[in-house]
């Protein structure tokens, strides 16, 4: 019997078009255009400008011969340019690599010969890591010279032309084209290479649409957001926020250095709605100094993801008058999949306990159609008993197309029909995710499992403790042992280990105690925030 709802009907362009993310910024100009779109130091640039600026860029860029499929590279921090670049090279069909700004020549070679990038877009404080990354190149890009007046240092011009050079050549009328499928790859973005090279993460036009407009919703976005960019734009294309942000008719306020005096300005100066950040860039702001706090007419939320935030942060955020989420993503998921959303009976508990329940990964996103904490192996979803460990999958619109050059890695991280994100967590009975550990941080001393993550969040808690990272160190006895490294606030030095092995005594069972705890001025981080503990094993020598 035939399908009634199918026959005389069919798809055309009057009734289906591919979803990209280029399209929120069309929008936005027409409906805002002389809403202020980009705060940048004394630049001020509202909606009608900068769709046209992207235009021209765009325009430009396939002057110099780019095209669908062609890789475009960006090694630029927080600036205009970076958020333009985010339309400008999707309306060709090109695909944008927002290069990490804190990596060596070394890696930024591999990256660029990788994805086959044809132009490299890099700020000139950067000039000696761009020359000996593209001496290493087995194909040559081409130089474009971002000199962004905001640099603490200009650097030097070593490409083919500057970016306003470029954009002067441009078309500010360009006519840009839809793609010709939502699955068509909209970006390039690479893990982080703990291991051996890092893996190319290629997104399409389908999921940095949905992905952003769950973000919209997720962290509430409203028509005139303020945003501060306190989370770097190379890191997962700034979670899809230059997208969202833009779809709301919202104001990016751009932050080149991350400074607690810079941020709480920033916030109380331009009256930012909204930010987002790593649970360090939080601890930065709870820890600075007194003179250096504000406080603020309007409501802040404030999204962190990255890491989960420890109670106390969260309970300490709220001090400072700002709304938290808990977010929870990866590379490989465009950012947030899952999201902590506020349960109306949590208002009637104290306030440790909210944060506790906060702290939890939550839900998945509207981006995402489904997850579960299953047996890697089997597939076999655990008990959702809040106890029993299993690793965390998930599947929907906002998961990457796959590793670029790269089927073997991709059918693995698929496999079964999901995306297996590494990581390990329970599942309560509300249906609350919350992460445990990553596979690979998971303590194992005497045939008990320990979560590093529950060792920290205890440690957090005590007043000296400014950061705290736990791995396991070798023991001849246990197989491994917890092993705690500390940053202290100042004015605790005098703080040693046996006051913290008394305040995780009260707190943990003994098995959990660090057995070993070792106090440094500073721990290894990326430049998104997250710590390093694969440097802090090697300096156990368990790397």
């Amino acid at each position: 019997m035939p399908d009634i709802f199918e026959s005389g009907m069919t798809k055309s362009t009057a009734n289906f078009t591919a979803l990209t993310p280029v399209t929120f910024i069309e929008r936005t100009a027409l409906a805002h255009p002389h809403r202020t779109a980009v705060i940048h130091g004394n630049i001020r640039r509202n909606w009608g400008e900068t769709w046209q600026r992207c235009r021209q860029i765009a325009s430009a860029l396939h002057r110099l011969g780019i095209r669908k499929g062609d890789t475009v590279a960006v090694l630029l921090p927080n600036i205009p340019e970076m958020l333009e670049l985010h339309f400008a090279v999707p309306m060709l069909g090109a695909v944008l690599n927002a290069q990490n700004i804190r990596l060596d020549a070394q890696t930024m070679a591999f990256m660029l010969d990788h994805g086959a990038a044809r132009v490299f877009i890099t700020d000139t404080e950067f000039h000696d890591r761009t020359r000996a990354a593209v001496d290493q190149c087995d194909n040559r890009p081409i130089i474009i010279d971002v000199v962004d007046s905001q640099a603490p240092t200009q650097g030097e011009r070593i490409g083919h032309m500057t970016y306003d050079e470029l954009l002067a050549s441009g078309d500010g009328d360009f006519t840009w084209q839809h793609p010709d499928d939502e699955w068509q790859a909209v970006a390039l973005n690479y893990t982080s290479g703990t291991t051996g090279n890092p893996k190319g993460v290629v997104y399409h036009h389908r999921g940095a649409h949905l992905n952003a407009l769950s973000n919209v919703i997720a962290l509430g976005l409203h028509s005139g957001a303020v945003y501060l960019w306190t989370l770097p734009m190379f890191h997962c294309n700034g979670w899809c926020y230059p997208w969202a942000v833009t779809a709301v008719a919202g104001t990016h306020v751009c932050l080149r250095q991350l400074q607690p005096a810079a941020i709480f300005d920033a916030i109380a100066r331009h009256r930012i709605t909204h930010f987002c950040g790593a649970p360090v860039v939080l601890n930065m702001l709870i820890n600075a100094p007194e003179k250096h706090k504000r406080s603020f007419e309007q409501e802040v939320t404030v999204a962190t993801g990255g890491a989960a935030p420890p109670a106390a942060t969260i309970e300490a955020m709220h001090t400072l008058g700002m709304n938290l989420i808990h977010l929870y993503g990866l590379t490989e998921t465009y950012g947030p999949s899952t999201i902590c959303e506020f349960q109306d009976d949590w208002n009637s508990l104290p306030a440790s306990k909210q944060a506790a329940r906060i702290a939890r990964q939550g839900l998945y996103t509207l981006s995402m159609s489904d997850m579960m904490v299953a047996h890697p192996d089997t597939l076999e979803p655990v008990p959702r008993d809040g106890e029993t460990m299993g690793e965390l999958m998930l599947r929907g619109n906002a998961v990457m197309k796959g590793y670029l050059k790269n089927p073997a890695e991709t059918d693995k991280a698929f496999a079964g029909g999901w995306y297996h994100s590494g990581d390990l967590g329970v599942w309560h009975p509300d249906g609350y995710v919350e992460i445990k550990d990553r596979a690979k941080d998971i303590i194992i001393s005497g045939g008990e499992n320990i979560s590093t993550l529950e060792v920290e969040s205890v440690l957090y808690y005590h007043p000296a403790v400014l950061e705290a990272a736990v791995v396991a160190a070798p023991d001849e006895k246990w197989g491994e042992i917890v092993c705690a490294f500390i940053t202290r606030k100042p004015g605790y030095e005098s703080v040693d280990a046996n006051d913290i092995t008394e305040h995780c005594r009260a707190h943990l069972a003994g098995f959990k105690i660090p057995r070993r705890i070792e106090f440094s001025d500073e721990l290894p981080k990326t430049s998104t925030g997250k710590l390093q503990k694969h440097v802090l094993r090697s300096r156990l020598g368990t790397a």
